[in-house]
């Protein structure tokens, strides 16, 4: 920024921390007070002029950065200069790149993160607020900054990324490992089409995994589930038009996830050797609503449909597919799942009540500890 622009105080007054009025008793109190109350902040705060030097700073701006204001202040120059200089593969960091000088001639609040340059050479990263300050005119005057450094964030962000990643390995290992217990066991006991069946199901069981590793099992994107299910099939089909996908997205809570992913790909199984993907013509529409249910939970609201396939007959018996489908949602969501055998086509609707997103218990405890 140009140094043309006026210092937000005076140079005599900008060489104490904050200016110091002691011909005014009141006013001196309240300095000291604001004084107490900022150096026993734990969040670092700046202040800057209109030219971006740094004018005030608290203690914990002084610990984080390792320099202290009066240091700052011999500087005479930009705080960026200071403390912000240099990227951390050693390139210059110019002022105007930086983020947080923006807050001044954008007349706007920016938040966001950062990396900071410690006096001792090293860098970490810090999480910033930088608001425009300004006078009775409304005309901006300067900044105040609020930083903390968010080393240890990084760092358990770090740690849970890679417990997830070995999680999923493990996940795949011990699904592997029931993949090869299953080839032991099915080796001349069974047909290749059993095998086969088995072998597709837990693909989709690892598929539904590799959805929720990408949200770090926090939740999945209710799109994802749908598509990643419907994908062997979909990929498979020369005219894309067989398929109609339509909803809305959602966040699915993982258990939710894993048995909607289940129970569509035992459809497009079913589909596909039986309904209407068997045939040249048939077609498959898979259309969701999210309705509410009051007391911010919604419900998922899902249909599948086939189409100009082969005549339906209703079976005679029920297998694996069905019973997943028609058990397992009223079991665990305590929703409901209906497969109607219609000649023109099998239709499945869903109605699964969304479990809010968080760890098990987590309405219980908070609902507790709630005033």
């Amino acid at each position: 920024m140009p140094n043309s622009r006026q210092p937000l105080q005076s140079e005599p007054a900008a060489i104490r921390p904050l200016p110091t009025l002691r011909h005014a008793g009141q006013l001196f109190e309240t300095e000291r007070r604001l004084n107490a109350v900022l150096n026993n902040a734990s969040v670092s705060i700046f202040l800057m002029d209109d030219r971006q030097h740094c004018i005030y700073m608290n203690r914990a701006a002084e610990e984080l950065t390792g320099w202290t204001l009066d240091e700052v202040l011999a500087r005479d120059c930009p705080l960026h200069d200071i403390v912000h200089h240099t990227y951390p593969d050693g390139r210059p960091f110019p002022l105007h790149e930086c983020a947080i000088d923006r807050a001044f001639p954008e007349n706007n609040q920016e938040r966001g993160e950062e990396v900071f340059v410690h006096r001792d050479g090293h860098f970490y990263p810090v999480g910033f607020t930088a608001s425009p300050i300004r006078d009775d005119a409304a005309n901006i005057i300067g900044t105040i900054i609020e930083v903390r450094n968010i080393s240890e964030e990084k760092a358990a962000a770090e740690r849970q990324r890679l417990l997830i990643n070995e999680l999923n390995h493990r996940v795949k290992n011990t699904l592997a490992t029931v993949q090869s217990i299953a080839a032991q066991t099915f080796r001349g006991r069974t047909d290749l089409a059993v095998r086969a069946v088995f072998d597709a199901r837990m693909t989709a069981l690892s598929t539904a995994h590799n959805v929720l590793v990408e949200d770090n099992w926090e939740s999945a994107s209710l799109i994802s589930v749908i598509e990643r299910s419907l994908a062997p099939h979909l990929l498979a089909e020369v005219d894309i038009n067989r398929f109609r996908l339509d909803g809305p997205d959602a966040r699915l809570h993982p258990k939710v996830a894993v048995t909607l992913a289940m129970a569509l790909h035992e459809l497009m199984t079913n589909a596909a050797k039986y309904g209407a993907l068997s045939t040249g013509e048939g077609r498959v529409s898979v259309t969701w609503a999210l309705s509410d249910l009051g007391g911010g939970q919604q419900q998922l609201d899902l249909t599948w449909q086939e189409q100009d396939g082969p005549p339906v007959a209703q079976p005679t018996r029920k297998g694996f597919g069905s019973r997943l489908i028609e058990r397992q949602l009223p079991l665990e969501f305590d929703g409901s799942a209906v497969i109607t055998y219609a000649p023109e086509g099998v239709v499945c609707a869903m109605r699964i009540p969304l479990t809010q997103l968080g760890w098990i218990g987590q309405e219980t405890v908070e609902g507790s500890l709630a005033p």
